[in-house]
């Protein structure tokens, strides 16, 4: 009996990684739109991190620059499977994100674009990274979150139960920006930042979907699918219900959500909240109103 308690199939995500990577720059638009948010972020962060890793790295080498340029890393190491996955291959640490192999405490800097909702130890990962920072280190990151998909999740539940009468699992179980904020507290992250962003696409159907999914190497990786062979019927019948449920344009809709990360390895510098009781003012005094006391 397997008691492997892992969501998704590791070795899976490798091969559709590689079988996608000669093609990839002409599915990348939400790892561009990542790249752009975490510039953004960094633009507004007055420091430099001289030794940073990216996981999972298939960023531009625009971005790699804008990091040495604006943020002074000289070091940058790019942690990845495979080699076909990146086409710049200096400094490639090769490895699985799920089982780093950073020496603590030797990064200013971890970056993470699009990788962390497809790793089965998530609370472990985070807690890896963070003892991988230095004191006041930098953890910043962009991953799809629970609104992810949502379209495609519903379409394919309905179309399995009328054509097979029953339902197995085709689309990730995204974390939701609640969970990933309380992850980052759990993993130790000092100053924790969480927000999102929903991206919504229109596409000519759901074959141009599946197409752009497969070419971003996020195809169906769940362990727990099924694993007998899909009739094209099914495909057919998914397609029909996203056009009448999510039609838009002469198209349909699917929404992409990002969640944006930024936490900090602690530091007796950073600031703290005070203790409960602890103020030297009075709020009443500092807006000018009357104090009323309750019980």
């Amino acid at each position: 009996m397997d008691h492997d308690p892992s969501v998704f199939n590791r070795a899976n995500l490798r091969r559709h990684q590689i079988r996608s990577a000669a093609g990839f720059e002409r599915f990348r638009f939400l790892h561009d739109w990542c790249e752009r948010e975490i510039g953004d972020s960094l633009a507004m962060i007055r420091r430099e991190f001289p030794q940073t890793a990216i996981i999972g790295d298939r960023t531009l080498p625009a971005f790699r620059d804008l990091l040495r340029k604006n943020k002074g890393a000289e070091h940058i190491v790019s942690i990845l499977p495979h080699l076909s996955l990146k086409t710049d291959q200096q400094n490639v640490l090769l490895g699985d994100s799920e089982i780093l192999s950073l020496a603590p405490q030797s990064m200013d800097m971890i970056v993470s674009i699009m990788d962390l909702h497809k790793i089965n130890d998530l609370p472990g990962a985070l807690v890896q990274m963070r003892q991988a920072l230095k004191p006041d280190g930098l953890f910043i990151a962009c991953m799809a979150g629970g609104e992810t998909l949502h379209e495609l999740r519903q379409v394919f539940m309905e179309a399995e139960l009328e054509v097979r009468g029953g339902a197995s699992p085709r689309v990730f179980p995204f974390a939701d920006k609640q969970q990933m904020g309380a992850l980052l507290q759990r993993a130790g992250f000092s100053l924790p930042v969480v927000d999102s962003d929903v991206i919504r696409v229109t596409y000519l159907d759901l074959f141009h979907l599946m197409e752009d999914l497969r070419g971003m190497g996020e195809s169906n990786i769940i362990k727990a699918q099924s694993k007998t062979l899909t009739p094209k019927r099914f495909f057919m019948k998914a397609a029909e219900i996203y056009q009448q449920n999510h039609a838009i344009d002469g198209g349909i809709e699917a929404s992409f959500e990002i969640i944006s990360l930024i936490g900090w390895a602690p530091h007796a510098s950073q600031p703290k909240a005070l203790r409960p009781g602890s103020a030297q003012a009075r709020l009443a005094d500092a807006l000018g109103t009357e104090e009323i006391k309750t019980n």
